[in-house]
Order: structure tokens, then sequence, then C-alpha cells
């Protein structure tokens, strides 16, 4: 039998009960260049993200990754893991930003399963509740977000 990835990538209603947690693998170091092209394309000049001059003097000393980046980049590594097969991300809520992200920080991120139900208008799907949780290279949690995906069910 021939695997094309499209096996594994996300799953069915079924595939997921409360309590499963998911470690997404691989990390990713943020360079400078995602961040400031990040920040370029999402029109966000705050001198924070762009202005190493500028931050010598605040408190943190250097340059912060824009929040929306982190955030985006914790989304996309729970894909292949949970919602891969998804129909429509519905809600993103509770979105905190633990702790600062600095460039040359590696970020990774796990999943825990909720909740999950069965659509109650549509048979063929289902509802899964998860919250994603972003770790820097020294363990320490500096993203959680909780996000609804509308997912298949087997066999609808």
């Amino acid at each position: 039998m021939i695997h094309d990835g499209r096996d594994t990538f996300g799953g069915y209603l079924e595939d997921f009960s409360p309590g499963q947690v998911f470690r997404h693998w691989p990390g990713k170091t943020i360079t400078e260049a995602d961040n400031h092209l990040f920040s370029l394309l999402t029109m966000n000049d705050n001198p924070l993200h762009i202005d190493e001059n500028y931050m010598k003097d605040h408190q943190h000393g250097r340059i912060l990754v824009a929040g929306p980046l982190v955030i985006s980049l914790l989304v996309g590594m729970s894909v292949r893991d949970t919602s891969g097969r998804a129909i429509a991300n519905l809600e993103y809520e509770r979105i905190t930003h633990d702790a600062p992200v600095f460039q040359g920080d590696t970020i990774y991120g796990e999943s825990e399963i909720l909740e999950t139900r069965a659509s109650r208008s549509r048979p063929d799907r289902g509802i899964v509740y998860m919250e994603s949780r972003a770790f820097n290279q020294r363990g320490e949690k500096v993203v959680t977000l909780r996000r609804r995906f509308l997912t298949p069910r087997r066999g609808g």
C-alpha cells in the first residue's frame, strides 16, 4: 500500500477524544527575517518588532517577535496532527501571550483535545474543541489559545 501523506494529515471526528495531547514536531526557530517579513506583510510597524536601536532602552532590551506570528505558527504546527481534514475553522478564543518571544527563539507546540461533538445540523461532520500551547526552547509557555474546527466524520 502506498501512503502519500493525506492518510495521516489531520483526523476525522472519531479520531479525537477529550484528554488527548498531540506534541507537534518539528519546532521552528524564528529568525529576524521571519519577524521583519511578518511585520511588513501585516503592516505592523511598531518599533517593538522592527527597531533594534529603539529596543535597546526598552525593558526587554531587544526586539520582540510580533505576537500574531507566534499565534499563526502555533496554529500551523497543529494542522498536521489535528485539523488537516477540517472543513472550516469556526472560532479562536482565549488567546494569551504568556511570555515574550525573541528573534532566535525556537517554538514548539502541543494541543489538547477538550471536547468533541457531532454537528447538530449535519450528521456527516462534527466539532473539535482544543487548546494549543506554544513553548520556547527553555520549555517556557509563551502562547495559549483555544479553537474549534469542523471536521468530517468517518464514512460521512
